[in-house]
């Protein structure tokens, strides 16, 4: 019998609420997964991707996985990973250094075998680019084949990705396909080939309410067990008001007394009418009482304006943020530089500097930087109107360039694609990518 646990959207480096302490959390449940390995009896950690929450982790995020890793490769525990959207570069990966440093192992279609399990490995593929894939891997003798994928798979929801076309194109029959992206674990069985998402391992918005944890999977002979392991995180405080015609902030400070918030993430959700309270008044009451850090979402603004079609929480404005980036197909220096601008990494004063810098070395070294990303909004024909959102991305793409580095108007990019379909790319590329 082969065990593993099967984790996955850890996001280490996440500053969730600029918090730095919120910061070190992501970082701390990582490091609990691999606690949890080393007294629990198993034979690999497999990583279904976004490891980092950015291409570009700073120095303490990625000190903090090394030894974390070497604990890992001190015990003899194989660490099993592929990439996710999240940390994927335009060149050498971070996981194919860990790879050099013998700390890891970049799953793809070459087999990786541990005890009577292979293990295959798809990265996460932008899905303007998947009809190019063709799921062959390279089959080997062994008891059961697994798939560790990263993506928004059927049967679950948000789905943009066939998990019954992966199957039915694969040469390779799974046992089992290992999944990263959706934050929420869930589990399904496709005609005998389970199917199962282990969740984030920290909560990175607002909306994850459940306990955040990992999967055990255990391989035997005639079967595949999966279970839920939850992982001990910083609490989540939900306070919910529910405001009368003539209530206010003092009963929203009743509310948050209720609960227990001593260092904890505070989020105060306003519902029905009552007078107006500001965000700050609470937030600032939340710490006053022991909070880590709080955030107010108040449903009665979202409700009373019929114009508001997007289901936005404010109180993690980043995660709204997040979305709507996502959703606009932007090229990957678009991305580099909304990173640098928003990420809170670079202080306000060089900022400026930083961006003209990466967008000259861009248009220097990477040109194909600058080709528009597919637009990933919801129920939108997936070919319609493509050549006209190109063009659009491409061309305030080249604009912002030009504001940024003052250059001839005339540079322009003539290119084909944003990042490589197949699964394996890039494994032999130098690490030099990676600033």
């Amino acid at each position: 019998m082969t065990r593993v646990i099967h984790t996955g959207d850890t996001h280490i480096g996440y500053q969730q609420y600029h918090s730095p302490e919120r910061r070190q959390d992501f970082l701390d449940a990582f490091e609990r997964v691999v606690a949890d390995a080393l007294d629990g009896d198993v034979d690999a950690v497999v990583h279904a991707g976004d490891l980092y929450h950015d291409r570009r982790p700073e120095l303490p995020d990625l000190l903090g996985t090394l030894a974390a890793l070497r604990r890992l490769d001190d015990a003899g525990i194989p660490f099993l990973a592929i990439v996710g959207n999240h940390e994927s570069t335009r060149g050498g990966q971070w996981l194919d250094l860990f790879e050099r440093l013998g700390l890891a192992t970049r799953l793809g279609r070459d087999p990786h075998v541990v005890g009577d399990v292979a293990f295959y490995g798809l990265d996460h593929v932008p899905r303007s680019r998947r009809d190019e894939l063709d799921y062959q891997f390279d089959p080997v003798d062994a008891e059961r084949a697994v798939l560790v994928a990263h993506g928004l798979f059927t049967p679950f929801a948000h789905a943009d990705w066939e998990t019954e076309t992966v199957l039915a194109e694969s040469n390779v029959d799974f046992d089992a396909v290992l999944l990263g992206d959706n934050h929420v674990p869930d589990t399904a069985d496709l005609d005998g080939t389970w199917v199962t998402y282990c969740g984030s391992t920290e909560r990175a918005s607002a909306s994850e309410r459940d306990p955040r944890g990992y999967n055990l999977v255990e391989f035997a002979p005639d079967a595949v067990d999966i279970r839920r392991r939850t992982l001990e995180t910083r609490p989540f405080a939900f306070v919910e008001v529910d405001l009368a015609g003539d209530e206010g902030i003092e009963r929203v400070r009743q509310r948050v007394r209720e609960f227990d918030v001593e260092d904890a993430v505070v989020i105060v959700e306003l519902r029905g009418e009552g007078d107006a309270v500001t965000p700050a008044a609470v937030e600032s009451f939340a710490v006053e009482e022991g909070a880590l850090v709080a955030r107010v979402n108040d449903k009665r603004d979202i409700d009373d304006d019929a114009d508001l079609a997007t289901d936005v929480t404010f109180a993690d404005p980043d995660d709204a943020v997040r979305e709507r980036v996502r959703e606009m197909g932007l090229s990957s220096a678009a991305l580099d530089v909304d990173e640098t601008v928003r990420a809170s990494k670079v202080a306000d004063s060089n900022v400026r500097d930083e961006v003209r810098e990466r967008v000259e070395s861009l248009l220097s070294d990477d040109p194909d930087a600058f080709v528009a990303a597919e637009r990933e909004t919801e129920g939108e024909d997936e070919g319609e109107n493509s050549e006209t959102v190109e063009d659009v991305a491409v061309a305030e793409d080249v604009e912002a360039a030009e504001d940024a580095t003052e250059t001839d108007p005339e540079t322009t990019a003539d290119t084909d694609s944003e990042a490589p379909a197949d699964p394996a790319a890039s494994r032999d590329s130098l690490l030099g990518d990676f600033a």
